[in-house]
């Protein structure tokens, strides 16, 4: 016959104080004997009780879970190096403070209709949002819900919200300016979306690098991208089409950079003896791609522990000092430029 699961009475019994004790120490309250809190932690041990969750949540208005919503596609999510740094920090922290992580996608209109009444239902004691494009409401609506939230990246409305993001602007500069000393005056760029923050921040940094340069702006040397390895292979076959003389190209991301080797070999141009290539990330494949891409290393997993860390101050109802947190970028010199 199957042992009944241990119960709560049981546990203060063998523990030798009350119900309520036993309840106080399982919700994390500072009003427990240092004592009765051993005691009641080793009578859970030995008994092996598991505490009700649901009941739980009901005493501290709290779940325990914190939802990371990502509004791309599945195949961007695990096709993308970058997610998966992201994501790592995050779930490291979140473990690190007794949190779980609750996985959720955004990338249509109907997926964020669906999912906004979950999140406002109290499922989640906050939120983290990674990749948001444009002017998307879902951030608003959700922080003016009461919910505390935190963004992956600088959000492109004016929107006063916590986010976490990596030095675009400074990255981009390191990578134009190392083009330019090393000769090259033809430099192209691919950018990031121009409806996230990224995108336009790596645009900008290009272009205040070429104008301190006193390099004139030539808009045919300027592809936009979307970030995926397909569109970086569409964006260079595109320049080398329409420009005959371009010697370098800034890639605003590790796997558009991937895309544009690839167009410039199958169209006969040596990297870097032709045509210099930089990417932005630092990527695990970065370092043996062929040939090894010089890129901008932005600390992926590091932003992922610094969102945990914001919103965590915020689900105690903290004011996070700062409130936003821009991490350093520094260029990682290969062989490709």
């Amino acid at each position: 016959m199957r042992t009944p699961a241990p119960t709560l009475d049981m546990v203060a019994a063998r523990a030798g104080v009350g119900r309520g004790t036993v309840s106080r120490v399982i919700n994390g309250s500072d009003h427990v004997s240092d004592r009765a809190r051993q005691a009641v932690n080793e009578a859970i041990a030995e008994l092996g009780y598991v505490p009700n969750q649901a009941a739980r949540t009901l005493v501290t208005r709290r779940t325990d879970t914190v939802a990371l919503v990502i509004s791309e596609s599945a195949d961007r999510l695990w096709g993308e190096p970058y997610f998966a740094g992201v994501i790592r920090g995050i779930s490291r922290q979140l473990d690190e403070v007794g949190l779980r992580l609750l996985l959720t996608m955004a990338s249509s209109r109907r997926d964020r209709e669906r999912l906004e009444p979950y999140l406002l239902g109290k499922h989640v004691d906050g939120a983290l949002l990674i990749s948001l494009h444009g002017d998307d409401p879902m951030p608003g609506r959700l922080q003016d819900s009461g919910l505390p939230i935190v963004l992956c990246g600088a959000p492109v409305s004016d929107l006063q919200v916590p986010y976490v993001d990596s030095d675009n602007r400074g990255g981009a500069r390191q990578a134009v300016q190392h083009l330019i000393e090393q000769g090259h005056r033809r430099i192209a760029t691919i950018t990031g979306p121009q409806d996230m923050a990224a995108g336009r921040d790596r645009l900008a940094g290009y272009r205040e690098t070429l104008r301190a340069a006193d390099i004139a702006e030539d808009p045919a040397l300027i592809v936009e991208g979307d970030f995926s390895e397909a569109s970086g292979l569409a964006a260079m076959r595109r320049l080398l089409s329409t420009v005959d003389d371009l010697d370098a190209v800034f890639v605003a991301s590790d796997p558009m950079a991937f895309g544009a080797i690839r167009a410039l070999q199958e169209a006969g141009r040596s990297v870097p003896g032709e045509v210099a290539v930089i990417g932005f990330d630092d990527s695990g494949l970065a370092a043996h791609s062929e040939p090894p891409l010089t890129t901008v290393h932005q600390p992926v997993e590091a932003m992922g522990r610094e969102m945990v860390r914001l919103l965590v101050a915020k689900i105690r109802g903290e004011d996070p000092d700062p409130p936003t947190t821009i991490l350093p970028t520094r260029l990682m010199v290969r062989e490709s430029a």
